[in-house]
This record gives C-alpha cells, sequence and structure tokens, in this order.
C-alpha cells in the first residue's frame, strides 16, 4: 500500500507540472500572436503610394496613378503602408538595385517605379519644413529623408546615385500626433520637379519602410534637369475616413503585421546582384556599386522585459520560434507524464 500511495503522489506531482508547462506553450502563442507594431507612409509631403490610394485605388484620376494600377494592380495602393523589407537591417542600398527604390525591389508595389514627370505632386520650398509620416501603428525607429541631386530626370527610372550621399533630415523616435510622426528638417534649395526619398528603419527590429514622394520647387512651370516639369495633379494624402474604409480590403493589418511578414508581402530580400540597376528597368548609363547605407549594423533584436511585445516588435520569425518551442515544451510534458504511469503502474503491480 505505501507504494501505491507513493506512486499516486508522484503521479499528481507530474500531473501538476504538466499542466504548468501546457500554460507555457499557450503564454508563448498568445505573445507570438500579438501584432508588431510597423507601418506606414510620408503624407507631408505625400508619397506616391498613398496619394494614388487616396485618388482610389479601383479609379485612380492621374494618367501616373492609373499607370501604376494597370502594372501592379490595385491590391498594392490599398497596401499603401506596408512599403517595406522585413529584413533590411539598414541595408538599404546593398538590397534595393536602382530602378525599384520606391517599390523597395518589392514585386507588388512595381507600379510606383515608373519613370513619368506626372506623378501627383507637393509643392516645396527650401527652409524649415514640418514633415509628417502617418503611421498606422505607432513604432520606435529612426527616420532619414534624401532629396534628389540637380539634374534628376523624373522621365528616368531612379537611381541610388539620383539621391545626395547624406540625407537633409533626420529623426529619432519623434513625436506621434494624430497618428502621424512630426519632425522638423531644412529643405536645402533646389528647383523644379525633385523627389524626396524616405526611410523609416525600426530600432528593434530589422524591418524599414520607405516612402517615394514627388515635390515641385518654384511652380509646375520649372524645369528640372534636362525635362521641364509636367502639369500633374496636386498630391493628397488620405483621410482617415478613406484609412479607415480601405483597410477592409487591405492585405496589410493596420495594428501590425503578422507571422514572416506574410501580410505584407515583405518576403526574405536577398541583397542585389553587383551592378544590377533592376530587372526590367532599361538602363543607358551603368553606375558604380554605392556606398553601404550610413546606418550602423543591426543589433539583434531584443524585447524589454518591462514592454509589451506590440510595442517591442520582433524579427519575422519570432512567431515561428515561439510556437514551435510551445509544441516542443507540450510534446516534452506529454512524455513524462506517459513515462510516469508507466513507472507508478509497474510499482503497483508488484506491489
Amino acid at each position: 500500500m505505501a507504494v501505491i500511495t507513493t506512486a499516486r503522489r508522484r503521479t499528481k506531482r507530474v500531473a501538476g507540472a504538466v499542466v504548468a508547462l501546457g500554460v507555457a506553450p499557450l503564454a508563448l502563442t498568445g505573445l507570438s500572436a500579438a501584432p508588431a507594431a510597423a507601418h506606414g507612409s510620408l503624407s507631408d509631403p505625400v508619397s506616391r503610394v498613398s496619394a494614388c490610394f487616396a485618388e482610389g485605388p479601383e479609379n485612380p484620376r492621374s494618367a501616373a496613378c492609373q499607370a501604376a494600377v494597370a502594372a501592379g494592380g490595385t491590391q498594392a495602393l490599398y497596401d499603401w503602408n506596408g512599403v517595406n523589407i522585413a529584413n533590411a537591417a539598414g541595408k538599404h542600398r546593398e538590397l534595393i538595385p536602382d530602378g525599384k527604390l520606391c517599390s523597395a525591389g518589392n514585386d507588388k508595389f512595381k507600379g510606383l517605379d515608373l519613370p513619368r514627370a506626372d506623378w501627383p505632386s507637393t509643392p516645396m520650398e527650401a527652409g524649415s519644413h514640418t514633415f509628417r509620416f502617418r503611421a498606422t501603428a505607432p513604432h520606435k525607429g529612426s527616420f532619414e529623408l534624401y532629396l534628389t541631386k540637380a539634374g534628376y530626370d523624373p522621365a528616368r527610372p531612379l537611381k541610388w546615385s539620383d539621391l545626395e550621399e547624406k540625407p537633409f533630415a533626420q529623426a529619432t523616435d519623434p513625436k506621434l500626433v494624430d497618428g502621424s510622426y512630426v519632425f522638423d528638417g531644412t529643405v536645402p534649395e533646389a528647383s523644379g520637379r525633385q523627389l524626396i526619398y524616405t526611410v523609416w528603419q525600426r530600432s528593434d527590429s530589422p524591418e524599414a519602410f520607405y516612402a517615394c514622394s514627388d515635390v515641385v520647387f518654384g511652380g509646375e512651370g520649372s524645369g528640372s534637369g534636362s525635362v521641364a516639369a509636367v502639369p500633374a495633379p496636386a498630391a493628397s494624402a488620405p483621410s482617415e475616413q478613406e484609412i479607415e474604409k480601405g483597410a477592409e480590403q487591405s492585405s496589410v493589418e493596420h495594428g501590425g503585421h503578422g507571422d514572416d511578414d506574410a501580410s505584407t508581402g515583405a518576403e526574405v530580400t536577398e541583397a542585389a546582384p553587383a551592378g544590377d540597376t533592376g530587372a526590367n528597368v532599361p538602363e543607358s548609363t551603368g553606375a558604380n556599386a554605392p556606398e553601404p547605407n550610413s546606418v550602423a549594423a543591426f543589433p539583434a533584436a531584443t524585447a524589454p522585459a518591462d514592454e509589451a511585445l506590440a510595442e517591442t516588435g520582433g524579427s519575422s520569425s519570432t512567431s515561428y520560434l515561439a510556437m514551435g518551442g510551445a509544441a516542443a515544451l507540450a510534446l516534452g510534458a506529454s512524455a513524462l507524464f506517459v513515462s510516469v504511469r508507466r513507472r507508478s503502474s509497474g510499482g503497483a503491480h508488484r506491489a
């Protein structure tokens, strides 16, 4: 009888451990399902994708946005806040080939790379300017804004060499006002049609977001490079009502993104081959390989214990690791329980 009692007590203790282990996988699964918060696009000056989304994905008004839909479909516009690379880690120039800067090398957004001088634009002046980046979910990170050089030709594919080497405006963890990051910068002197290229690199994850904003200095009549600015509609940022309505048809979660960035289409991006100027984008002149981006090498992402997952985010593999660990714990607990029961049964029988 003493042996039987001891075996039963041992079984109860193991059962309690199994219950505890069973809770851990559920907790881990719950954490992995929490969305990482990071999506958005520049709204002042208005980015191409935002302007086309505001015009209406199904029937955009401008010729440029109509061409973008013809090239890449309407889903790219509904997903206006998802032009990203999941594993950028500051290697923007290495990962994005010339001719594909506006799409960040993501084929879904290839319509944004069309070289034309009639994209909806925002009037711009040199001097102090307050920039706004509409974030459908807030997140820590840094912004870098680059302006195209004098002589930029909007009718040619955009290359890294078309941008000034250093950003003219930078901000780290700027304040969030009514759903938009707001920060100031000094716009350099320029003339005619130019482009502002925005990079938003998350500080707790290798993921980065990108935006092309067409701007015009000195009015539409001013020339830019070898091409005079072509009259085009003024770019308008989407209203909150348009954002809310469009979210119903977006494949991008407006509160964050799901496992492996599948919802944003941000597949793992390999570095562009040396000399690659963009597939299907003809170039008449070659360009030297660009210097690596100034952003420092990205350290391993860690989540502080006192912050929620939605605030710290995680890499694209976080969910799978958590779920895999949960499954392993569950299987291990099950095996342990069965093993103890067998030993207990054997002891009782022998008694």
